[in-house]
């Protein structure tokens, strides 16, 4: 946006103003300021009230036309650097114009005097960058150069700002998330470019807090909240929106909180550590929620059962292993099915296991 922005100055500055192009006669030539002045090379009283003078300075009256020399410059001399005035003008007019239309003329204003020299658009783009107001404006450039990232051009990061902006209202994020400020800057924007976020991520970030957990069932919340104590305040969306927060790493909490959900859920405790395990071994929140309905509905059983025939405690631990088909697996449902086995043989005969099937479960062999 900011090449067109110089496109259009630069173009203005070609075609010049139509005004510019009528020579103007002393009578018609407007007073110049001092700044102008200075930028023109004009010395000496101008304007209409000042007639004209000849190489002495002295006023020679309005009968002298043309052929007059005013503050050193002949007429010939004077209406160029009219034209030259004008045609900046229009030129300063035409850029703060669009810069306007974006909330930017807060950049092109201070550079009013450089503009209207008719500068040319190499010194107007190094001027530019050296105002305070393009430094504020564009301060996340800096602080990706200091993280070894390159520089945004004007409309790489404006460009950016309004895909941020665009994702943030589709997903009916609240607009204190959005709203740019007089100078069309918002401060979580800077965070984004400075860290390299694109408008992927951003959406990716944003679908992780809304679906898996804003709008999930409340256990993932609390699960979340109670493995991962530093989001205290509650506000997920937050957390996950801020650049300092991997993506990765926010996804790999999500998941461990959906486990730890799932386990909640059905009434189990939720341990951050078998979570994370879990999470590692690729279980989501679907396999979770299946798992531990199935723990939930035998676990409290099969305690009972080890406690009445004195094996080894049955837990949720246990259980887990079995289920989730964990390292400790193979052993978890031997145990399980000792006692379960031995809980068919106390009920004899219609079980079919044998008194011999029975001693050789108590011996621990299979």
């Amino acid at each position: 946006m900011m090449a067109e922005y110089i496109d259009a100055f630069q173009r203005a500055v070609k075609n010049k103003n139509p005004l510019a192009d009528a020579v103007p006669t002393a009578s018609q030539t407007p007073e110049f300021t001092e700044t102008e002045k200075r930028i023109f090379g004009v010395t000496g009283p101008t304007g209409p009230t000042s007639g004209l003078t000849g190489s002495t300075g002295r006023t020679t009256g309005p009968t002298s036309g043309a052929t007059g020399v005013v503050g050193g410059l002949t007429a010939e001399q004077l209406a160029e650097a009219e034209k030259r005035r004008r045609s900046g003008q229009s030129a300063y007019d035409i850029l703060l114009a669009e810069f306007t239309r974006y909330g930017l003329q807060a950049l092109v204003e201070p550079l009013k005097g450089l503009i209207t020299s008719g500068a040319s658009s190499a010194e107007f783009s190094l001027a530019l960058q050296n105002t305070d107001a393009y430094k504020k404006r564009f301060a996340a450039n800096q602080k990706r150069i200091d993280a070894g990232l390159g520089a945004l051009s004007p409309a790489e990061y404006v460009a950016l700002e309004d895909q941020y902006q665009n994702v943030m209202r589709n997903y009916g994020l609240p607009a204190s998330y959005y709203t740019k400020d007089t100078m069309g800057t918002q401060e979580g924007f800077e965070k984004f470019l400075a860290a390299d976020v694109s408008a992927t991520e951003l959406e990716d970030r944003i679908m992780t807090a809304q679906n898996r957990v804003i709008n999930a069932n409340p256990e993932v919340s609390k699960a979340l909240k109670q493995f991962y104590p530093d989001i205290t305040n509650g506000d997920i969306l937050a957390y996950t929106l801020d650049p300092q927060q991997g993506l990765s790493n926010i996804k790999r909490k999500v998941t461990a909180a959906e486990i730890g959900g799932a386990a909640l859920q059905s009434g189990l405790s939720a341990n951050l550590a078998r979570a994370e395990e879990l999470g590692r071994y690729g279980i989501d929140k679907a396999q979770a929620t299946e798992g531990y309905s199935a723990i939930g509905s035998g676990l409290q059983r099969g305690s009972q059962l080890a406690s009445i025939y004195g094996e080894s405690p049955y837990t949720q631990t246990t259980a887990e292993e079995e289920i989730f088909k964990l390292g400790g697996a193979t052993e978890a449902r031997k145990q399980r099915q000792k006692v379960t086995g031995l809980e068919k043989a106390a009920f004899g005969g219609q079980t079919g296991i044998t008194q011999g099937t029975l001693a050789r479960d108590r011996a621990g062999a299979y």
